[in-house]
């Protein structure tokens, strides 16, 4: 018998100075069998960075990428059903990221792990050409930190201003400082 997905509920505060963006979210992420805390919680932190100030374009939704290779971890669609903002979490093919890039009008990839940096050297350049992707990449001392954030039910509060971010709980805090690898 396949497992199942692991509901985690999120209460986060996200108060973006860099945006100017001030809200509150109720999430809601299922967390794959094969998924770690690490690759999830910087799933939630995607959302946090990319998440827009109104819903005039659609709002930002957890989408199935793992379930589904037709689909990013994340999505903005507007009212049309067109995607607006198609948010990869890892380290996608380069072909999975030259389909985005037709789909959508922006594709942003948020990249974690010691391999990171080497990954998108190899591809970046070839990818280049869609002129819509840009990719973050989060140390991965700083992923690890915020992978013991996770639990069940999280209070988090997301701090962020002059590009580095601050995630917090009741206990802890950690500080995360992405960085972009590239933009084409």
């Amino acid at each position: 018998m396949a497992q199942k997905a692991t509901v985690f509920k999120a209460a986060l505060q996200i108060a973006d100075i860099d945006r100017g963006l001030y809200a509150d979210h109720a999430l809601t992420l299922a967390r794959h069998p094969s998924e770690t805390d690490e690759r999830m919680m910087v799933r939630l932190l995607a959302f946090a960075l990319c998440v827009p100030a109104d819903s005039r374009y659609g709002g930002l939704e957890f989408a199935k990428g793992m379930w589904d290779p037709d689909e990013p971890e994340l999505w903005q669609k507007d009212l049309t059903g067109r995607i607006v903002q198609w948010i990869e979490v890892g380290q996608p093919e380069e072909r999975r990221l030259a389909k985005a890039s037709g789909r959508a009008d922006r594709v942003s990839v948020f990249a974690f792990g010691t391999s990171a940096a080497s990954w998108w050297a190899g591809l970046g350049s070839r990818i280049a050409r869609s002129g819509n992707v840009e990719a973050w990449r989060v140390p991965p001392e700083q992923s690890r930190e915020l992978a013991g954030l996770a639990a069940r039910g999280m209070q988090l509060q997301l701090n962020r201003q002059d590009g580095v971010v601050w995630v917090s709980d009741d206990e802890r805090s950690v500080q995360i400082a992405p960085e972009r690898m590239g933009a084409t």
